[in-house]
């Protein structure tokens, strides 16, 4: 009988990236970096859409709400991993790697799903402009972020509960730095074989409708934009989409190079590098991408800073200043 003299795990190894010395002090140098720089630019592009009158349209909506996700989507797994480069044995515990994996799901699938809306409203500012304002107005936006984090509070309670559900009763040596639904996977007493069934169904059909959507959307607007007679406003028309465009190759890429593999080129250390990509790296580079390529924001960025609007941001700060100096 399935679990009979079952010593069931209560903590995980995470193997990590290496366990190289001497390479472990120099990544978790890069990586605390990297994770400066994500927690900075994601932080700093929330402030300039809430503080920024001419950032208040829904498409920075949409941007502010995808840096949240970004900056809580790496510290799901960031920190954890900069840890273990610092202690000799990097355990997890059970449960704990239940949450971990649970936030992993939620904030990447919603990650997913919101860009996939952002697409939508590029498609409706460049194909319908006329009914933009009255379509995509900010209640419309609420609802299509709340709709998306409900899709994927939904997804991602299905797929966790059902790998934890499952006996793990021998190895426990994740060969990952966070926890991962395969390689916790290939750790169960139990059979897998209806837990993956239900975690692929659920991927595929979440991946193949966000990129359905995607691509009819990016089909229409580069039809529109070829439509334009003007070099000048063909070229204006795709600058308003080249930077999420950008983000959606960068974040997919990585995702279908890591799910969508034959089993038979799967191999580790690529899976931890493609990882390391959408969970570190992406999240660092999107603020980039937004502020270097978009004027708007470069030029919200500059009057902010010149005219010193993150002074509302700080005056909650201040009231708090007499009490402070009584405490120090």
């Amino acid at each position: 009988m399935e679990g009979e003299n079952c010593s069931k795990v209560t903590e995980f190894l995470l193997l990590g990236i290496t366990d190289v010395p001497n390479i472990q002090g120099i990544l978790f140098v890069v990586f605390l970096a990297m994770y400066t720089m994500t927690v900075v630019g994601n932080v700093g592009i929330i402030l300039l859409v809430w503080l920024s009158p001419r950032l208040q349209t829904p498409m920075y909506f949409l941007l502010g709400i995808l840096s949240l996700v970004d900056l809580c989507y790496s510290t799901v797994t960031t920190p954890k991993m900069l840890v273990n480069f610092l202690i000799e044995r990097n355990t997890i515990l059970f449960h704990a790697c239940a949450v971990q994996l649970f936030a992993f799901s939620l904030f990447g699938t919603t990650e997913c799903v919101l860009l996939t809306v952002m697409a939508y409203d590029r498609y409706m500012a460049i194909c319908h402009p006329l009914t933009y304002n009255r379509v995509m107005r900010r209640t419309v936006c609420l609802q299509l972020v709340l709709a998306a984090f409900l899709c994927t509070l939904f997804n991602s309670v299905l797929n966790v509960t059902g790998v934890f559900r499952l006996s793990y009763c021998g190895p426990n040596e994740i060969q990952h730095f966070y926890c991962d639904f395969l390689p916790i996977l290939d750790l169960a007493y139990s059979d897998t074989f209806a837990t993956k069934l239900v975690l692929f169904i659920s991927f595929d059909f979440l991946t193949i409708s966000a990129v359905s959507v995607i691509v009819a959307s990016y089909m229409s607007i580069i039809w529109r934009i070829l439509a334009i007679p003007s070099s000048q406003g063909r070229l204006k028309a795709f600058s308003t989409c080249s930077s999420h465009f950008t983000c959606v190759v960068l974040f997919y890429g990585a995702l279908f190079y890591l799910y969508l593999r034959p089993t038979s080129s799967y191999f580790l250390e690529d899976n931890k590098v493609a990882s390391m990509s959408y969970t570190v790296v992406i999240p660092m580079l999107n603020p980039m991408i937004y502020s270097l390529r978009n004027k708007e924001v470069k030029d919200a960025m500059r009057i902010a800073i010149h005219k010193r609007h993150w002074g509302r941001f700080m005056r909650p700060l201040r009231l708090f200043a007499p009490q402070l100096r009584h405490f120090i």
